[in-house]
């Protein structure tokens, strides 16, 4: 006898065939095993998402974003400098309102920091200037020289300055000293 015949452990069959039995019967064991990996990895995954989803509610705190997002940029650049000519002084008028108020507009004219033709240009121009505040403020009425219009006065003024009354020199910025519109 050969070694291999000694250890025949089969049912009583030959050792040289293969007998339909025996390969089901290695198949149906296998199959079990795979399955209940394939269980088991699945329930892992299922775990391993419904773990991840609960800690992302909680914090997030039921869905709402921790990150606060600024309204405006975050870089906020550093304000321009400028010059600023005050030569025009106090000015007093009326408005056109039918029962008149009386006005009082300190105004501020500021220019690039380094323009020095723009400060000669305001200086020989202060009467212009001083004409121009009056009849600006003696052609509107009461109510458009409210404190809530101020930034459209503003505007308003810095156009027609750089496009009627200046020509080398332009205004960047106005400022009100003082604006007062008084009953009569």
């Amino acid at each position: 006898m050969s070694d291999s015949e000694e250890f025949d452990l089969g049912e009583g069959e030959a050792p040289g065939s293969d007998s339909p039995a025996k390969k089901s019967s290695g198949l149906a064991a296998l199959l079990p095993n795979l399955l209940k990996f394939v269980a088991i990895g699945l329930g892992a995954l299922i775990f391993i998402v419904t773990v991840a989803v609960i800690t992302f509610n909680v914090l997030n705190k039921g869905g709402k974003s921790q990150t606060a997002i600024p309204e405006s940029s975050p870089y906020i650049g550093t304000r321009p400098q400028y010059s600023y000519s005050t030569i025009i002084g106090p000015i007093r008028t009326r408005t056109k309102d039918d029962s008149p108020y009386a006005v009082v507009v300190d105004m501020v004219i500021g220019y690039n920091l380094n323009d020095n033709a723009a400060q000669t240009e305001l200086t020989g121009r202060l009467y212009q200037l001083r004409d121009f505040v009056r009849s600006f403020f003696s052609s509107k009425y009461a109510v458009e020289l409210q404190p809530e219009n101020e930034a459209r006065l503003k505007q308003e003024i810095l156009e027609y300055l750089n496009n009627r009354v200046l020509d080398t020199a332009k205004a960047r910025i106005i400022l009100f000293n003082q604006l007062d519109v008084m009953e009569m």
